[in-house]
């Protein structure tokens, strides 16, 4: 027991000294200027591409909300219940690649190659190849949608956009894991969702102009989906050939920077660089109780996200404002939830912690929710109008924190991929929920669909809450048997092969 605390020691010593990792037989010192060098290339290269990809990607998501405004629904002849089925497709087809990814039974459909297994190929070819790809899909989905004249038209279009989108934000996940540390994620992650959040605002603000047209030949809202669609094909192709499969390929970086980037991830991140992929093994953490926890944190807190995405200008709409003032107010909050977002992903970053600053926002999307569901909104509208602030603020953060959480958690790189991957399949069929618990008898006011976000908010707090206690037990305990004070960011991850079974292993909480 001395012999190993006085090796924990001495490795923390050394890294508080300066950052000294092993990279392949070599011992590769660097300065900490050097390091600030290589992360301005790695944030001014790869996290505007990937905002900017994730922004079409949620304006092609998300742009059904803005067009039923202009009554797009009623010019396709949507009936009853129609369009919330329209909404919820996207959600089936998610859920159901994913369950077809663990099936025994050959596949007898073209689209179970997608969900979840697109992840071992993001892993084998990178998302910088594999994401553009996925990117025209979706954008050629919302061109088509431009043009769709019924229900059916529709519903196919819905189900393959889903389809497409499904690999976007556990490859985005993945991808950056292996250019940032563990405590450079979360931000990184934020940046990138943020993308996502604003995209309500954006979309608002393209509805509000697009809606301004007037054309006897063409209706407002194609023109919508066309000018959305076309642009995610065009960024779609810049992308190819702009994002870098991974450092070690990188010609921007110079052979010190590509040593030092390596170097960076094995001390905290990966076990190893680049491992083959190994299915059975890729599967092996979900033996754990840990990620069955995690999948139900990532399937309560998907619920009140989908509201949030999905409804916002319904919820709005609701306080009798005309079609192009409730597109303008859905600006504001969307805004707002998304310095939200990047305040406490890059706070979460800066004090290597994840559970609390999950919580807070789930504590506030929570009220929002609440103030919502019991107030007359026609009779209190400013009260009204600021829960929707609320539930802004508390959709957003939780799904990065925790996507950030669980890959901090799994060192080796095909299992973070896959782990990303199931764990975002299983937060967007949350969306299932959602859209059927928003039905069209219920509107304006959506009664039983506000409760039932507010409850899986609530599910997911305890959740997060008592995770984050159990890890914090968990490390002080290892502590005390093996009488030293370390953290996860002591520990090497290089050395940690085994996971939690190593003795050296820290939850990052």
């Amino acid at each position: 027991m001395s012999l190993e605390k006085e090796s924990l020691e001495r490795k923390t010593s050394t890294q508080d000294r300066n950052s000294v990792v092993e990279s392949g037989a070599e011992t590769v010192e660097f300065t900490r200027d050097e390091e600030l060098k290589l992360l301005k290339k790695f944030d001014f290269f790869i996290l505007p591409p990937l905002a900017l990809m994730y922004l079409c990607n949620a304006l092609d998501k998300g742009n059904v909300g803005n067009a039923k405004t202009d009554h797009w629904d009623t010019d396709i002849h949507l009936k009853g219940n129609q369009y919330y089925l329209l909404v919820m497709i996207f959600y089936v087809s998610v859920l159901f690649v994913s369950i077809q990814a663990y099936s025994s039974k050959p596949c007898k459909v073209p689209f179970c190659l997608f969900g979840t297994p697109i992840s071992l190929f993001v892993k084998r070819f990178s998302a910088a190849r594999v994401l553009p790809i996925m990117m025209i899909g979706f954008g050629s989905m919302a061109l088509l949608a431009g043009a769709a004249k019924n229900f059916s038209q529709i519903f196919a279009i819905r189900f393959f956009l889903g389809i497409f989108e499904s690999p976007m934000l556990p490859a985005v996940v993945y991808y950056l894991s292996t250019f940032y540390k563990r405590n450079e994620l979360a931000s990184r992650v934020g940046v990138f969702y943020a993308a996502a959040s604003i995209a309500g605002a954006f979309s608002g603000l393209i509805a509000y102009g697009v809606f301004h047209i007037k054309n006897s030949k063409y209706h407002a809202w194609q023109y919508l989906f066309w000018i959305e669609g076309a642009g995610t094909v065009f960024f779609a192709i810049l992308a190819w050939f702009w994002l870098p499969r991974a450092p070690a390929t990188w010609s921007f970086l110079t052979p010190r920077q590509k040593e030092i980037a390596r170097s960076r991830i094995l001390a905290d991140s990966s076990v190893e660089i680049d491992e083959k992929v190994n299915i059975a093994d890729a599967f092996a953490p979900f033996k754990s109780g840990l990620y069955w926890i995690w999948i139900l944190i990532s399937l309560s807190l998907g619920v009140p996200l989908a509201s949030v995405n999905n409804f916002l200008p319904q919820i709005i709409a609701g306080f009798h404002y005309s079609t192009v003032k409730t597109n303008l107010y859905t600006v504001a909050p969307n805004i707002l939830g998304t310095v939200a977002l990047l305040l406490l992903t890059f706070s979460s970053d800066y004090f290597r912690e994840r559970s609390i600053r999950e919580c807070i926002p789930l504590a506030t999307g929570i009220t929002g929710f609440l103030i919502l569901r019991f107030i007359n909104v026609l009779e209190h509208l400013h009260v009204a109008y600021f829960a929707c602030f609320l539930i802004t603020m508390g959709a957003f953060a939780p799904s990065v924190l925790v996507a950030t959480w669980y890959s901090n958690n799994t060192n080796q790189e095909s299992r973070r991929a896959v782990v990303a991957a199931v764990m975002v399949a299983f937060a967007n069929s949350a969306g299932l929920i959602s859209t059927n618990v928003f039905r069209a008898q219920d509107e304006p006011r959506y009664i039983p669909a506000l409760a039932t976000s507010a409850a899986f908010g609530g599910f997911c707090f305890i959740l997060v809450a008592g995770t984050g206690i159990w890890m914090r037990y968990e490390n002080a305990k290892r502590n005390r048997a093996q009488g030293v004070k370390l953290s996860a960011q002591d520990v090497d991850t290089s050395t940690l092969r085994d996971g939690p079974s190593n003795p050296s292993f820290r939850y990052m909480y």
